[in-house]
């Protein structure tokens, strides 16, 4: 006899939940500009769903994974008219963040062979080959729409830049756009991680060699927790290939980490070594999505399943009745210091809404 194992909440009601967070995530907007970053001028928008930018980017990846999974009508339109719409407006500038959204392109041109996303897959991961600012030892820059960031590596580059760049690779059969997606990776663990935790500096600057306050900042390493099983997917490792390999000791020692500083709650702080931070969302949500996927896939032991649904029940008690995500930091910048990171606001964000989106459309594979 089989025994079917019973989790710790019904599908019906993570289905319910997932659609109410996707509601609320198209409807987020900056009406009022209070949230608007200034670069010398230059206002950008990082919180309205309407924008190409880096938060809209991871959004419409979790609505998209989302469909993958489930076939959710809903959740594939949604995806479908943000892009037509940023279409018609036009692309924006180039640069680390502003390339994010073409990882949900390239699995729409996967998906329907659609030839006008072609040029847009193109042209910007030829922008990433050869015009994307480098560090030293050819890192890629985390060069935004406004600091350079001259000779920096930013754990979000992985996220924002590098998976896109490689699931174009796959597309477009282009090995070189595989092998840097390779060495990126293997550039930003060199650099990122730390040794004696296995979790995550948010960056490192090759001007003074450093990793600027050693914050171990949550959303940065929630990329990683996510980048990692996803990069191992899209290019389709074996279990021989060295990268593999590497990566998935790497990951390893990350979550085992993060079993260890695990609020009670279930959330982490967002500085994840200090108790006195404040607890936050959107990297719980990261972590309980990487962990549980990469359960899934075998890739770390299935004793971090219990991790993964300890963040997602505290995760649930974060959403509000409107399926908004609280206690979402908003976009951060290197600090030099660790109240840096203690200070940043919080508010409704794109990121905060896709990445829970993520976490409970993994869980629904649990109850397969």
């Amino acid at each position: 006899m089989i025994i079917k194992r019973e989790l710790f909440i019904e599908k019906a009601v993570v289905e319910e939940k997932i659609d109410l967070l996707m509601e609320n995530l198209t409807t987020i907007r900056d009406d009022k500009g209070a949230f608007l970053l200034d670069f010398d001028g230059l206002k950008v928008d990082d919180k309205s769903w309407s924008v190409w930018n880096w938060p809209q980017g991871v959004g419409l990846y979790g609505i998209y994974k989302n469909y993958r999974i489930t076939k959710n009508d809903k959740a594939i339109k949604v995806v479908q008219d943000w892009i037509e719409n940023r279409m018609k407006e036009g692309a924006p500038p180039k640069n680390v963040n502003t390339m994010a959204p073409l990882l949900t392109m390239a699995y729409l041109y996967e998906d329907t062979g659609d030839s006008k996303y072609i040029p847009y897959l193109e042209q910007w991961a030829e922008w990433v080959m050869h015009e994307m600012p480098r560090t030293k030892e050819d890192g890629l820059q985390h060069a935004t729409y406004g600091p350079e960031n001259k000779n920096q590596l930013w754990d979000d580059t992985l996220m924002m830049t590098v998976l896109p760049l490689a699931k174009i690779g796959k597309l477009l059969n282009r090995p070189d756009y595989i092998e840097e997606a390779r060495y990126q990776f293997l550039i930003h663990v060199k650099y990122l991680q730390d040794r004696k935790t296995g979790l995550w500096y948010h960056g490192w600057t090759f001007e003074g060699n450093h990793n600027f306050a050693e914050a171990l900042w949550a959303r940065g390493n929630c990329w990683i927790t996510i980048a990692i099983p996803e990069i191992i997917e899209i290019l389709e490792l074996t279990e021989n290939d060295e990268l593999r390999i590497f990566l998935i000791h790497t990951l390893n020692a990350q979550v085992a980490a993060l079993k260890e500083y695990q609020h009670e709650s279930g959330l982490w702080h967002t500085l994840i070594d200090d108790p006195g931070a404040y607890l936050e969302s959107s990297a719980t949500a990261g972590f309980a999505y990487g962990i549980l996927k990469a359960v899934h896939k075998h890739y770390i032991s299935a004793e971090y399943e219990e991790v993964a649904y300890k963040a997602i029940a505290g995760l649930l008690q974060e959403v509000d009745e409107n399926g908004e995500v609280q206690h979402v930091s908003v976009g951060t910048g290197i600090g030099d210091t660790l109240d840096f990171y203690r200070k940043i606001d919080m508010t409704a964000m794109p990121y905060g809404q896709s990445l829970t989106i993520l976490c409970l459309t993994e869980l629904l594979v649990s109850f397969c």
